[in-house]
């Protein structure tokens, strides 16, 4: 014999119905079957309202009664022949009739008794029951309806009623066996007590109907069919990546199912545990999909855990004092105002030296709490002894759940490590000596990013799925968003990283879309997005709260740059090609190093320095090994290598500047370039992260532009300039070649002082055969005292500039 149970959305309407009647279709011709059903998707909570409404003496509650009776009627009409509606339609409204008396008693007492409400609720089950077992009935099937209240017996504590198994299991046993016909289609939720008064099963309780008739005719299966395909790794509607687990044990499912799984109710699996009785989740709108199956032992060595789930709406009571160390029964005084006041306690935590209790119950019952507890303890709390409860709103449980953790070591570890480096702020832990459940206790807000980050550390064979938040779309903005898109598959393939692009902005528009923006299309959907705004940019950032969050600035804006200390104090990594940041001044870089971190954030700028070179990073590396940087010599520009390598006594100077401009070799203001700012900065960080204090004012610079020229105000006038000082800039390059030597803007730091400036570069030089817009970079360290280590290669343009961003960004990722 089998045992299906279908819920609410499974018999949501006439439609879903006949999915329904399908399924038992399929199943009759072998077994004979209990078809255990929930109220109409809805009902239920219909139910309550219009009980609640009654009991306010509202009389809308007569309308929620005329919805319920056209949704019933409605069905009725849909799903039989007219030749068997009367019978259907008038033993409906024989029932709708007695719970529309039920309401009147409720109104006119003012008040809606446990008793009263569970008769009044008990009708969703009872109504629908008997409409799919005479839509059965007319479609052939040997069908018969049975009123779970006659088999199942219960105490009188409405609303959440204790089934006396030793009756229930011989009156189910004595009726199945004895029946007949090959479906019996039953009530789930409701029961009754041996006084013959209507009771419920609590919320969730047909999945516990079905179970107690599985236990009590030994079933070969209980399936449970619902509206997922089965127990899910994770909650899918908040982690996309979750997916169905094709076997399950028993306590693995209970502990799922108590941490927040909704597709089973917690009690159901204790009556099929005892005989053994698997039980198999399954999908009515895609019966094909293998679903879960819950039973004995499935849970083999080779994934530890099986599944992540969380409860919402908790709050966290913490009762602590110097007198409760050494005093027996505190605990036991403390749990037990919790039960007198019927208070659920989720998550319990003590400390060895029994100094403080730390319990996590539901938001609901917090206040009863707390005024419960320091009620009990006021002797104690008058005198000192013990402290007023401490209460903490606001948050949530996730749990780690799985048979075989316990025989693989780190995993809390792994759990916590995850958790920490997305600045998920755990409140508390709690872990049984099974080690079958680890919890956590973290702020509300940060359940989706918790279980995603979960999820991928445990599920996703390493997969880490980077969030990339991009400012600036221009040159380099444009060829990274190119790179990313052309690079994904190998990246997920190879690095085992996923980067998803979640939001764009330029000075105009900017663009969010929390499941990854389409790169094929990314120009329409950022011209079609709202009004571009840096503060709001950050604000949205902050509140899609995503795991592994990277902002990337490729602007040159100082404002921008301004944002970072912000990003990285809510464990948002910032990758960046500006300079303006870490050129700032000393107190701001080293907060901003400092952030990076105590908030464990990566903040990358090797495209500060020689673009997509690695320079910044061949130079943390020398530091870190020990090694001292004694003397750095460097050609850092690529756009004014470009522009001396291309000006001769050929061609004019301004013309070879608009050439570097045109081609993208240059800032946006070329300015920038050709008066030694640009080279300066690059020198001071690169002094900077050699471990030496400087500020941009300590760097002399020997310009060889004009005053006039570095005194002009617009990119127009700054041409105008560089054409009137024609023969200045002739008389450089003549001087020059007059003695054989090449030009060179050439940046210098040792003995703790920095310079840039255009020199004269010989023949044997290093620098000499320096072509088009390379740069190059000599350390002189105390290993490489006698023969410099020498990094050459492009520094300047939009590609070299974005695959060094790209190369940052899978530097975090690997953080």
């Amino acid at each position: 014999m089998k045992v299906l149970k279908f819920g609410g959305s499974s018999v949501a309407d006439a439609e879903r119905i006949k999915l329904v009647k399908k399924i038992v279709e399929n199943n009759a011709k072998d077994n004979k079957q209990i078809i255990v059903v929930s109220a109409f998707g809805g009902v239920t909570d219909l139910l309550l309202r219009a009980a609640d409404q009654a009991s306010l003496r509202d009389e809308n509650y007569t309308q929620i009664l005329e919805q319920l009776e056209k949704h019933h009627l409605t069905t009725i009409q849909e799903l039989l022949p007219v030749a068997s509606q009367s019978k259907a339609l008038s033993a409906v409204k024989r029932e709708l009739n007695t719970l529309e008396t039920l309401l009147e008693g409720a109104f006119l007492i003012g008040e809606t008794t446990p008793k009263l409400l569970d008769k009044i609720l008990g009708y969703g089950e009872l109504l629908s029951s008997y409409i799919i077992s005479e839509f059965f009935i007319s479609e052939g099937l040997d069908c018969i309806h049975k009123d779970s209240r006659t088999l199942i017996r219960t105490d009188e504590n409405y609303g959440k009623a204790a089934v006396d198994f030793k009756e229930t299991d011989h009156r189910c046993e004595t009726y199945f066996g004895t029946v007949t016909y090959k479906v019996i289609v039953v009530p789930g939720f409701v029961a009754a007590s041996a006084g013959g008064n209507t009771t419920t099963l609590g919320r969730g309780g047909s999945d516990y109907t079905a179970a107690i008739m599985a236990g009590a005719v030994n079933a070969s299966v209980l399936e449970i069919w619902t509206d997922v395909s089965g127990m899910y790794t994770a909650n899918p509607k908040l982690v996309k990546q979750a997916f169905a687990i094709p076997d399950i044990s028993y306590e693995e499912a209970m502990e799922l199912s108590h941490f927040g799984a909704k597709v089973l109710y917690p009690p159901t699996i204790q009556p099929v545990l005892s005989r053994g009785i698997p039980v198999h989740i399954r999908n009515t709108f895609n019966p094909e999909e293998k679903g879960t199956r819950i039973r004995k032992n499935t849970n083999g060595a080779a994934r530890p855990v099986r599944g992540i789930s969380h409860i919402a709406n908790i709050a966290l009571l913490s009762l602590e004092g110097s007198g409760m160390v050494g005093i027996s029964g505190i605990s036991k005084r403390f749990f037990e105002v919790l039960s007198l006041h019927n208070i659920n306690v989720a998550l319990i935590t003590q400390a060895s030296s029994e100094h403080s209790i730390c319990i996590g119950i539901a938001e609901s019952d917090m206040q009863k709490a707390e005024k419960a507890i320091n009620e009990a303890f006021e002797y104690e709390m008058a005198a000192g002894k013990i402290n007023p409860v401490v209460v903490e709103h606001n948050l949530a449980i996730v749990a780690l759940v799985g048979d075989n953790m316990k025989s693989h070591q780190g995993l809390s570890g792994k759990m916590f490590s995850a958790l920490g480096q997305n600045n998920v702020n755990i409140r508390a832990i709690a872990q049984g000596a099974s080690e079958r459940n680890i919890s956590a206790v973290i702020d509300k807000a940060d359940v989706k990013k918790a279980l995603n980050t979960l999820h991928e550390r445990f599920f996703e064979d390493n997969v880490k799925q980077l969030n990339i938040f991009v400012m600036g779309v221009g040159n380099v903005g444009e060829k990274f968003l190119n790179q990313v898109d052309q690079q994904k598959k190998y990246l997920r393939e190879k690095l085992k990283l996923n980067i998803r692009v979640v939001a764009l902005s330029n000075s105009r528009k900017m663009y969010f879309e929390d499941g990854g923006i389409a790169l094929k299309n990314w120009k329409t959907l950022l011209d079609n997005g709202e009004t571009a705004d840096k503060e709001k940019f950050f604000e949205k950032v902050k509140a899609m709260n995503l795991r592994n969050s990277i902002f990337v600035d490729n602007t040159a804006s100082d404002i921008v740059a301004g944002t970072y200390a912000g990003y990285l104090k809510n464990s948002i990594a910032v990758v960046t090609c500006n300079k303006i940041a870490c050129s700032s001044d000393l107190e701001h870089y080293s907060e901003l190093k400092n952030l990076s971190r105590k908030y464990n954030a990566p903040f990358l700028f090797e495209t500060n320095v020689g673009a997509g070179l690695p320079v910044i990073d061949t130079l943390k590396n020398l530091i870190a090994s020990g090694d001292k940087v004694n003397k750095i010599q460097a050609v850092l520009s690529g756009s004014l290598n470009f522009v001396f390598n291309n000006f001769d006594d050929k061609s004019s100077f301004e013309e070879v500047v608009k050439q570097a401009q045109k081609e993208g070799y240059t800032e946006p203001d070329p300015k920038i370039d050709l008066s030694g700012i640009d080279v300066m900065r690059k020198i001071l960080i690169l002094a900077r992260e050699s471990g030496y204090e400087l500020e941009i004012d300590d760097i002399e610079n020997e310009s060889f532009l004009p005053q006039e020229t570095l005194d002009t105000a617009s990119a127009d006038d700054f041409f105008t300039s560089l054409v009137k000082h024609k023969s200045h800039f002739d008389n450089i390059y003549a001087e020059a070649a007059e003695n054989e030597c090449r030009l060179k803007y050439v940046a210098q730091f040792e003995n703790g002082k920095a310079s840039v400036g255009l020199q004269h570069i010989p023949k044997d030089h290093p620098f000499y055969n320096l072509e088009g817009k390379d740069n190059i970079v000599l350390f002189y360290t105390e290993r490489y005292n006698e023969q410099p280590l020498l990094i050459k290669g492009a520094g300047a343009g939009a590609d070299v500039t974005a695959s060094g961003i790209f190369a940052d960004i899978i530097r975090a990722g690997n953080f």
